[in-house]
């Protein structure tokens, strides 16, 4: 990543980069530290959380304004700055009326012809390169961090994408750093075809054996205590190896052993109750009657991925019949399309707990 910001603030061509995975692998703490090392560089920074019921420009406009803000305070930078907050005032005022959600203070009057036509794609480009521009000339950056991506509608999707690209093509310092769900990669190949020019895209995964273990160990042993070989097995045996379940185990292992060395029974005692109640349960519960069953359904066939006939075979329902549901799903980030007629959890794990916590499921209505 520092090599990445280095080559923009040089001018020299460069891909931002977006960063995909399962729920749970440690995307969103690998944003938060490349963050943290980008802005220890020097770098203006925006950081962002994209949730399903609000607009890209409501999102990006107040963080974009407090990096202007910062910016402006370089001697250097300070009219380019300024101009660029006059292009997010004139942004805001010309895309309320679409957007409704935006809510941004304006620090200086819109400049007349600056990012205000009302067109999103047209206005971003504008804006983002105005903010490029103040960023090179304080010798600095400017990078956009963005969690949970996916939820991030098309169109404005392609509005981000051509702006970057704009960017990219004037050689201006302005970057991406994103974290999606699997799903990502496709979204924005459907908003821009040239999305993959622009883009790294590193898949976050579980991790392997060793690591598993020594994510647990290491810990433990700088705490003067111990965990038998058995118990680090187990440990990821349950977890599979994903970041979060191991986290959990580990601490409720902990908090269950009653002396060290943590044991293979302290693991077992420990179980998966507060991952039931917490992590998996919150996904749960925003979910439909009619989209329980559907996961319930995959569960039956196990982790998947698994074809779209197969699951509608289980329901004895047309696979047609079930497409809205499935839609619904994957808009709600709980299931993504590997392939073509694929449906897969976006949560490690979940087939085990749907079984747990559905025993039974209604098949054909009944």
């Amino acid at each position: 990543m520092g090599v990445t910001v280095k080559r923009a603030m040089n001018g020299l061509a460069t891909k931002s980069l977006l960063m995909v995975g399962l729920r749970g692998v440690g995307k969103t703490v690998l944003l938060d530290h490349l963050r943290e090392n980008a802005e220890s560089a020097g770098v203006e920074t925006l950081r962002i959380e994209a949730p399903e019921n609000k607009s890209l420009p409501a999102i990006l406009a107040p963080e974009l304004r407090l990096a202007l803000l910062r910016l402006s305070r370089n001697a250097k930078a300070k009219d380019l700055a300024q101009r660029a907050l006059r292009g997010l005032a004139g942004f805001a005022k010309a895309l309320k009326v679409k957007y409704g959600d935006i809510e941004v203070g304006f620090d200086l009057e819109p400049e007349p012809g600056l990012a205000d036509n009302g067109d999103l794609e047209h206005d971003l480009q504008a804006l983002l390169e105005a903010a490029g521009k103040a960023a090179a000339e304080a010798g600095s950056a400017l990078v956009i961090f963005i969690d949970e991506l996916q939820y991030v509608r098309e169109p404005e999707l392609a509005a981000l994408i051509t702006a970057l690209h704009r960017c990219a093509q004037r050689r201006l310092p302005v970057l991406l750093v994103g974290a999606g769900l699997p799903q990502l990669r496709g979204r924005m190949g459907d908003a821009k075809s040239y999305a993959a020019r622009l883009f790294d895209f590193p898949e976050i995964g579980p991790l392997n054996v060793e690591d598993t273990k020594d994510a647990i160990a290491l810990p433990v042993r700088e705490q003067g205590a111990d965990a038998e070989e058995a118990a680090l097995d187990a440990i990821y045996e349950a977890t599979r190896g994903y970041p979060y379940f191991v986290q959990e185990w580990g601490k409720h292992s902990w908090d269950v052993a009653d002396a060290s060395p943590i044991k293979a029974a302290d693991v077992k005692e420990a179980g998966i109750t507060a991952l039931d109640a917490g992590f998996f349960r919150v996904r749960f519960d925003r979910l439909t009657p009619a989209e329980k069953n559907y996961l319930r359904a995959m569960a039956e066939l196990g982790p998947g991925p698994h074809r779209s006939d197969d699951v509608a075979q289980v329901l004895k329902v047309s696979v047609t019949a079930l497409a809205p549901r499935r839609n619904n799903l994957i808009t709600k980030g709980m299931i993504w399309s590997p392939n073509h007629g694929d449906t897969a959890f976006t949560v490690p794990l979940f087939d085990q707990f749907m079984k747990r916590v559905m025993p039974t499921f209604v098949i054909n209505g009944r």
